[in-house]
């Protein structure tokens, strides 16, 4: 709520309505929430978020959208009920990307590119984890003097498409759908997958499960490499303990040898040794 000439505003956190999402929808609002807030987590001022109502007109509860997926730069990295630009020095996102579906199509390619369009949105996308209703998949436009131009959707030489955000100074990308699953399903009827990639090190920005699991992966390797490095550590030490054990045994040998009659020369062909070693011994 806020107070303004003396009337209380009341700024909803959510239309009251629950929110059923196809498991596509859902599983690709997760993913690009969490790999882009573990993208930024480095930078305080960096505010990713999706599915949270923006408010752009202060007193006006009605002036208000609510992206899948968000990108604010210049503002805290806090929790927040809802984001209203007033109240954050005008910001609005730099991106938006807004996952289609069959209920959302005519919003996601009309009102809403003019809506963000008039705040400032710098880039908005489209992508449709389905593959029934954008064609291509991914969309993107960047805004220039007020009017959203079409970005180029590019395909590498492994049949990926790539879609580059200067905002985000990231690549979306549609990786090839798996051979194996192509062979079972038809090779134009797999919808391709939406990544984050990071192009100055060519790496996919993972998910926190996907994180929380590499690095219980690199913990599990390093652990291995240390356990082989003890047990090589261990063998090289019994090696050498077997080595000064027959060593003492040869030294402990020529005495025995000597007093039996054998020469000095004989008992270091028979054990060996350097005759210098013998004699020092006899």
């Amino acid at each position: 709520m806020t107070f303004q000439s003396g009337t209380l505003i009341h700024y909803p956190q959510s239309d009251g309505q629950p929110m059923t999402e196809s498991d596509p929808t859902r599983d690709y609002l997760t993913y690009c929430v969490e790999a882009l807030e573990l993208f930024f987590r480095s930078r305080r001022q960096v505010y990713v978020s999706g599915n949270l109502f923006i408010y752009y007109e202060a007193g006006n509860p009605k002036a208000v959208v609510s992206p899948d997926v968000f990108v604010v730069f210049g503002v805290s990295k806090r929790k927040r009920r809802s984001y209203k630009t007033w109240e954050e020095g005008g910001k609005a996102p730099a991106f938006v990307l807004e996952v289609t579906s069959r209920t959302t199509k005519k919003q996601d390619e009309i009102t809403k590119p003019q809506l963000y369009a008039q705040l400032g949105v710098q880039e908005y996308f489209q992508y449709d984890p389905t593959g029934d209703y954008l064609t291509p998949q991914l969309k993107g436009f960047v805004l220039v003097e007020g009017q959203y131009q079409p970005l180029p959707l590019e395909e590498t030489p492994e049949n990926t498409w790539v879609m580059s955000s200067a905002a985000l100074g990231l690549d979306l990308c549609l990786p090839a759908p798996d051979e194996a699953a192509l062979s079972v399903v038809g090779r134009e009827a797999l919808p391709r997958s939406l990544r984050f990639y990071d192009p100055k090190t060519g790496e996919r920005l993972p998910s926190y499960a996907e994180s929380i699991e590499a690095r219980d992966q690199e913990r599990e390797r390093a652990e291995q490499a240390q356990e082989r490095a003890e047990q090589e550590q261990l063998k090289a030490q019994q090696a050498q303990e077997r080595a000064e054990q027959a060593e003492q045994a040869q030294r402990t040998a020529v005495p025995k040898l000597l007093a039996i009659g054998l020469s000095p020369e004989q008992v270091a062909e028979t054990l060996g040794l350097p005759i210098e070693t013998i004699r020092d011994l006899s």
